[in-house]
């Protein structure tokens, strides 16, 4: 029974600026525009880094879930962890017995997708997604990504940086949301050097730190595996999103530079 972190979700204000920041920042390239969002009020742009995604969503009407989250958190935010699993309805009969509400549920056979939307306010600290690619390449690391469209794999960039090697979600009780996140993923618990709780899934870790910065709980900032540091921080400067050598800040996210391990 596997899990995966396959994207992640960020809201913005301004998806133009944003978008711009990501790509200019991470040297990547856009793969889709999903017209599905409109549903909810929202539009988006995905970009792959490596085989997992970053996506940006802005709100297009008023009165969605995500300009409230938005609101909420003071700005542009991380919104969602979105993982890919094996075996979504034993984990949906999991969340059931949990009592965990589900956000949105996807039931999409005819493209080989189905998953599910936790309700955050059952979880803790941002979006929990669970979603699971049923067509002929969807248990294969890198395989079919219905979110990102069917011809994502040509936009492949990694001069920069190669994968998102952690989501860090921020609490003024890490452990108690770490604990939480444990029980759903089915995953024990680890400690990192400096002490944070964190969950160690098949391609990354989920780290949970105490919140520092006044924007309450949520989805704070990844870690990304960086090929060029130096490009990288050139461009952050440029575009005014250096912090430090090791940190970039993008789509209110903090964004820290990994060396590959």
């Amino acid at each position: 029974m596997w899990i995966r972190l396959r994207q992640i979700a960020v809201t913005t204000a301004d998806l133009a600026q944003t978008s711009a920041d990501i790509q200019s920042v991470l040297g990547v390239e856009p793969c889709f525009t999903d017209p599905g969002v409109g549903i909810f009020g929202l539009k988006n742009v995905l970009w792959p880094i490596g085989t997992q995604f970053l996506e940006c969503v802005t709100p297009i009407q008023d009165d969605t879930a995500a300009g409230r989250y938005q609101h909420r958190r003071g700005g542009d935010t991380g919104y969602m962890v979105i993982t890919q699993v094996s075996d979504v309805a034993a984990r949906r009969a999991h969340v059931d017995e949990l009592g965990i509400r589900i956000a949105f549920e996807m039931n999409f056979p005819e493209e080989g997708h189905v998953g599910m939307q936790l309700h955050p306010a059952d979880t803790g600290g941002a979006f929990f997604e669970m979603d699971q690619m049923t067509g002929p390449t969807g248990d294969e690391v890198g395989g079919s990504w219905t979110p990102a469209g069917s011809n994502w794999e040509p936009y492949v960039c990694t001069d920069r940086v190669s994968s998102i090697a952690a989501a860090e979600l921020q609490s003024p009780d890490p452990q108690r949301l770490a604990e939480r996140w444990s029980q759903i993923a089915q995953i024990d618990l680890g400690t990192d050097s400096d002490g944070h709780p964190t969950i160690q899934i098949d391609n990354a870790m989920l780290r949970f730190v105490p919140e520092a910065d006044g924007r309450g709980e949520g989805l704070g900032g990844i870690d990304v595996t960086t090929v060029d540091r130096d490009g990288v921080l050139a461009a952050a400067r440029t575009r005014d999103c250096y912090v430090n050598d090791s940190q970039v800040a993008l789509a209110g996210l903090r964004v820290n530079l990994v060396d590959a391990s």
